[in-house]
């Protein structure tokens, strides 16, 4: 019975065999033209819904980018798909890369601020403290003058359209009617019936009579020079920060979302996700995309150029510290001054403003308070000697932040022009034989590698780029407009003292030491080792010991040429014993020998 089903057993052998061959075959086969790695990777980087990837490659598929011969497991919904998330990643891309930079502008910008508001603070103190210590008998209605001063200096150097010579001129303007009645002719306000009249007449002729003699104009000078640079630094931050807002989710151009598609997804496709594009091929497509941005690559050198040489004039020669904590110097001789001539002032008002005083008490007697302060116009009033360290302990706490910020923008200068390459670089490429070429697998790309900007896109073989960016070609001439403006204030800007251009311990690579003289710090051969500093954190404030927490020491208001870099007083006393040691030893190898 079973040799008529099979009559032979090495035929039915056979059979079995060759079943067995073909249902390998067809199982190998299937799994080849499987559509289950694409699947997967879709998934994993969440491209869009799984449903629209297919089980098996498809043969008769339209597709838009991702052409070629033989089937495909790349549908148009996926091409869509592909569109969008590789939109969002390279833009994603973009910003964890200008993070930094913008991280860096914001976080300094309120570093500045901060030390700004923190100086006109301690100013603003210090003034009030002389005219509450010395000047008792103006100082409760001089105050207020004060106040609006140094708010109008505050509004100044963030960035408010206040003038500073103006502001100068109306507190002295505002303080001459008290200084009139109250330390040259005490006691003449509640003499005559037209007080408000002769205030409003000493306020308007103060300039013309002169009381005060050249200190105002001087404060003001000096005062405008050394905040219009601080302030054009705050401006200069905040015009680096919308560059960077405008550029950060630039718009992408459909030649570059295909370009992009085309070098990402693609391979995808033909079932290879796990391929990586070649570099010169990565560089060609992001240069392409981003050559609107390259373009601002010069007008952003020269932006960062223009940063380094205002933080050079605003804190190179401790300028704003000294202007500010020189104010109570100038208020002080002004009104040193308005003493000293009190009889010529009071005969000059008694004609300008027709009211007659009587006989003036400034040229009969001198108050006891005056005196004093004319007196001892050349030494601070006991009140006021304690706070006479703290400008020296200020002193280099803002040239440190000004270095520390121009360590770390050194890295930045050339950012527009290096960021397509920051994008292939990393795992997103790779340099070794098979990468992707946006058609085929290849051991290397044989295409030409094109330059940045626009013009050296017209030879891009990967990406088509027929017009600028109309928001980035506003961001550059917006940048260059500003840099021209900034330069045009400050035509000295780069004209610095080769100790203020780099200062000791500083290479022209942008490293440095963490003290030198030009912060304020001791010399490190003190014993001590080196003073700390204002730290700035990873937000950019600052951080550590607070201006005047610093140990009192001495510093020249330049610093000095010559710097102690080795050695303490305590080696230096012990070396007569070392040189002792020395020739004894030399005698005892002689004796032996």
């Amino acid at each position: 019975m079973s040799r008529g089903v099979c009559p032979r057993v090495d035929s039915c052998g056979s059979i079995w065999i060759w079943s067995a061959i073909i249902f390998a075959v067809v199982v190998i086969d299937a799994d080849a033209y499987s559509c289950h790695e694409v699947r997967t990777a879709f998934q994993l980087r969440q491209v869009g819904p799984l449903h629209r990837v297919p089980e098996t490659p498809g043969t008769d598929v339209d597709l838009l980018v991702c052409k070629h011969q033989g089937p495909s497991c790349c549908t148009r919904k996926m091409e869509e798909s592909y569109q969008f998330a590789v939109k969002k990643e390279t833009q994603h891309n973009i910003h964890s890369y200008s993070y930094e930079l913008e991280h860096l502008l914001s976080g300094h910008s309120d570093a500045f601020q901060d030390m700004f508001q923190y100086l006109l603070s301690f100013s603003q103190g210090h003034l009030s403290s002389l005219l509450e210590g010395t000047y008792s008998s103006l100082s409760r209605h001089a105050l207020p003058h004060v106040n609006q001063l140094f708010s109008s200096l505050s509004l100044y150097l963030r960035g408010a359209n206040v003038s500073v010579e103006a502001s100068v001129h109306d507190f002295f303007n505002n303080l001459f009617p008290l200084v009139y009645t109250r330390l040259i002719n005490p006691g003449i306000d509640g003499s005559m019936t037209t007080a408000s009249e002769m205030g409003d007449c000493l306020r308007m002729t103060r300039q013309d009579v002169n009381p005060f003699g050249p200190h105002p104009a001087v404060m003001a000078q000096a005062l405008a020079g050394a905040l219009g640079a601080g302030r054009q630094l705050g401006l200069a931050l905040d015009e680096g920060l919308e560059v960077m807002n405008a550029t950060e989710y630039v718009s992408l151009s459909k030649e570059c979302v295909k370009g992009l598609v085309k070098m990402v997804y693609c391979s995808h496709c033909r079932g290879l996700t796990l391929i990586k594009p070649c570099v010169g091929y990565c560089l060609n497509v992001m240069r392409g995309c981003l050559a609107s941005v390259s373009e601002l690559d010069q007008p952003w050198r020269r932006y960062t150029s223009l940063l380094e040489q205002l933080t050079h004039a605003m804190a190179g020669h401790h300028s704003l510290e000294l202007a500010l904590l020189g104010v109570r110097g100038y208020v002080n001789e002004a009104l040193l001054y308005a003493q000293l001539h009190g009889p010529l002032i009071t005969a000059t008002v008694d004609k300008v403003c027709g009211l007659s005083t009587g006989e003036p008490t400034g040229m009969q007697t001198t108050n006891p308070e005056v005196t004093t302060s004319t007196v001892t116009s050349s030494s601070p009033p006991p009140s006021a000697a304690p706070s006479q360290p703290l400008p020296e302990q200020w002193l280099g706490q803002l040239a440190h932040l000004r270095r520390e910020f121009l360590m770390y923008l050194q890295r930045y200068r050339s950012f527009f022009a290096a960021l397509p390459e920051m994008l292939c670089e990393g795992e997103n490429v790779v340099d070794d034989s098979t990468c992707w070429s946006g058609d085929d697998v290849v051991e290397s790309y044989t295409g030409r590698v094109v330059g940045n900007g626009l013009h050296a896109q017209r030879q891009n073989p990967e990406v088509k780029v027929r017009t600028p960016n109309p928001t980035l070609a506003e961001v550059k001439e917006r940048l260059e407009r500003f840099n021209q403006e900034t330069q045009e204030r400050f035509p000295k800007l780069g004209q610095l003292e080769p100790w203020d251009e780099l200062g000791s311990g500083e290479t022209e690579e942008g490293s440095a030491t963490d003290c030198d003289d030009e912060d304020g710090c001791q010399a490190s051969g003190d014993g001590q080792g080196q003073t700390s500093h204002t730290e700035v954190s990873s937000v950019g404030k600052p951080i550590g010991r607070q201006p005047g927490g610093r140990s009192q020491h001495e510093n020249p208001p330049k610093p000095p040429s010559v710097r102690v870099i080795a050695g303490s007083p305590s080696v230096s006393l012990g070396r007569p014993w070392s040189l002792a040691l020395l020739f004894a030893a030399l005698f005892l190898q002689l004796t032996l020998f």
